[in-house]
């Protein structure tokens, strides 16, 4: 079972005191993770994790909603210079619909951690919820702002998944990606309503339901059955 450790976010920047305690426990690699993508209706669920340094530190790190985009994509490259392993990994809107939240949280998690390339010990997590579920995992709540792994991690996926999300508003113009990444907006809704769900959306969410020619939900299951495997 995860143990979790209750904190208060304050406005000092992120510590270690989370992974020097692990370390004095004798745990030796010690990663930090954090999602970004889980309330977004397009675009897919993405998770950094990080390995870092006991002995070197990059200036900046706060929670990555605390930093403007210019600010994260200013620190990326130093942090993956900096860290002593960082990867990201994702689970597409297809595995989000046919997995659910929790299960494609759980596989984009897995993706991260083996992109590191070491064998982790311990991994922080941001929030009460150990979505790892391997017994690894330390809940630090509020992490993201208080636990610099977890702050690291939030800016490393961050700016990957702005990235893709950028890349895909060059396809889908009339959506405004660029600038909602792909969750709820004004302009989003109304592209939906007149353009309809495209490739990236998560296509059994609720949203999908209220859509002025959507398909009711028990007969887009008979429709999805009905596909090859």
């Amino acid at each position: 079972m995860a143990a979790t450790v209750a904190v208060v976010a304050s406005g000092v920047a992120p510590g270690l005191a989370h992974e020097r305690s692990l370390w004095r426990s004798g745990f030796e690699v010690v990663a930090g993770l954090d999602e970004v993508g889980r309330g977004a209706w397009a675009g897919p669920l993405t998770i950094g994790a990080v390995v870092l340094p006991r002995d070197r530190r990059v200036n900046g790190i706060r929670d990555s909603k605390q930093l403007s985009e210019a600010r994260r994509e200013d620190l990326f490259d130093r942090i993956v210079e900096w860290c002593e392993a960082s990867a990201v990994g994702h689970a597409s809107p297809a595995e989000c619909d046919e997995l659910g939240m929790s299960d494609a949280m759980r596989l984009a998690a897995r993706r991260a951690l083996a992109g590191l390339g070491v064998a982790v010990d311990r991994v922080l997590v941001d929030g009460p919820w150990d979505f790892i579920g391997d017994g690894r995992a330390v809940n630090v709540v509020r992490g993201d702002a208080t636990c610099r792994s977890i702050a690291t991690a939030s800016i490393l996926a961050k700016v990957r998944r702005d990235r893709i999300m950028r890349a895909d508003a060059e396809c889908y113009p009339a959506f405004d990606f660029d600038r909602n990444k792909g969750y709820p907006s004004p302009r989003h809704r109304m592209a939906l309503a007149g353009y309809g769900t495209t490739a990236i959306h998560r296509r059994s969410w609720s949203f999908v339901e209220q859509l002025p020619w959507a398909v009711p939900a028990d007969v887009r299951e008979r429709q999805l059955s009905l596909l090859p495997r």
